[in-house]
Parts: C-alpha cells; structure tokens; sequence
C-alpha cells in the first residue's frame, strides 16, 4: 500500500564476483507457504526477516494458516522505551502488513526488536578476521560494501534465526503489541505493553546474550 522503500541494495555490486541464480519463478511465494504449512500442522515455525508483506498475504490468503503454525519469529520493531519514537525498517517498510501480521492468532508470536539486536556487532577488524570460513566469504565480500560508510556490523537477522535453535539467547517477556498506522512519521510504529499471557499474545525479546550467541552463530561455520 506504499512505495518501495529500498529500489536499490549497495550490497549487489559484490554480486558479478559470485556464481549465483538470477532467474526465479514469480508469484509462487504465498502459495508454497501455504501448501508447506498445511502439509505440516503445528510443526513449522515460520522466521520473517523483513518487511512482512508476504506474511500478511500468506494470513490474508488463508485465514487458517496462523493456528497452523507451531510459531512465528520477526526481526521487528523496537520495544524499549524511548524519548523519542523510533519506527523499525521492517516494521516501517509496510506497516499495514505489520499491523495484519500482529493480529493473527498465532500460538507463539515472538520479536526481536532493534533495540535488542543492536546490542550483537562487531567491528571491521573482527568480521574480516572471523569471515574467512568458506561459506561467509561471499558474506564478507558484501560486507566489504557496507565498510565504506561503516565501521560494525550488526547481526540483526541472525540472531533472529539462532532462536529457532537455542531459546536461551534472549529472554522473552509477554505482552500486546499495537501497530500504529496514522502518521506519516510514525506509522509502523510499535507499541508494546506488557502483560499477562493471552489468548493473543506477543513475546518481546528484552535482553540477549552476545556471548552465548557469537559462539552459536559461528558454531555454525566450524
């Protein structure tokens, strides 16, 4: 219901120096989401690391599909209070799917807001020292991009991801989570209020620990 915010990744430059696929079939997303939750009820936790229009068409296309989930991990939104607001890029890029994807009846719903992973970075001289494993290579060959006007990498969607597999990384606190769509400087905006569990309720990852998390991630990788 809105421009698209990021027309152009910086990143992609680095993309000619790597073997990769630049042909896929379009309009299939939402439909193998669906056909791969139905096949598989109450098993798949479904991670969403960017804008959610895709999630909010997936519960829109079938309404059924939120129970059908075992759980739902974003990256999204910001939870700690601030002076002043701040709207997430996830969350910001299309707050109306946001909105719709915070009112699905899913069973367990958690975020992982920026304020939480912003505290998961490390600086030039560590990821050019850490990325020399073979399947990051390409990783620090984007990163080298970013490096141009930047001096850390935050690891945002990873640590989003690593909470599929090891819940002890961030503690979650339950609660409510409104989306606000009026304003144009604030729509997508999070709102949380925490509180008891309920029937539609939103844990909210409210601290991580760096050093169970990096050794996880590059576990990986070993």
């Amino acid at each position: 219901m809105g421009p698209q915010r990021q027309p152009q990744v910086p990143q992609a430059q680095a993309l000619i120096r790597w073997k990769h696929q630049s042909q896929f079939p379009k309009g299939q997303a939402i439909e193998f989401l669906c056909q791969t939750i139905r096949a598989n009820p109450g098993e798949i936790t479904l991670l969403a690391i960017g804008p959610l229009t895709n999630v909010a068409l997936l519960f829109a296309a079938d309404a059924e599909i939120p129970r059908l989930l075992k759980g739902l991990v974003l990256m999204c939104g910001v939870f700690a209070q601030r002076r002043a607001p701040l709207v997430e890029w996830n969350a910001g890029c299309d707050p109306h799917a946001t909105a719709m994807v915070y009112r699905a009846p899913v069973t367990r719903h958690r975020s992982i807001g920026l304020d939480v992973t912003m505290q998961v970075q490390l600086e030039t001289a560590q990821v050019r020292e850490k990325f020399q494993i073979a399947p990051l290579q390409p990783v620090l060959d984007f990163a080298e991009v970013w490096f141009g006007n930047n001096h850390t990498i935050t690891f945002h969607d990873p640590l989003a991801a690593t909470i599929l597999f090891d819940e002890q990384i961030c503690s979650f606190t339950p609660g409510q989570v409104h989306i606000e769509l009026s304003g144009e400087r604030v729509s997508g905006l999070t709102r949380w209020v925490p509180g008891p569990q309920v029937a539609l309720c939103h844990e909210v990852a409210l601290r991580v620990g760096p050093e169970r998390f990096f050794p996880h991630y590059f576990s990986v990788f070993g």
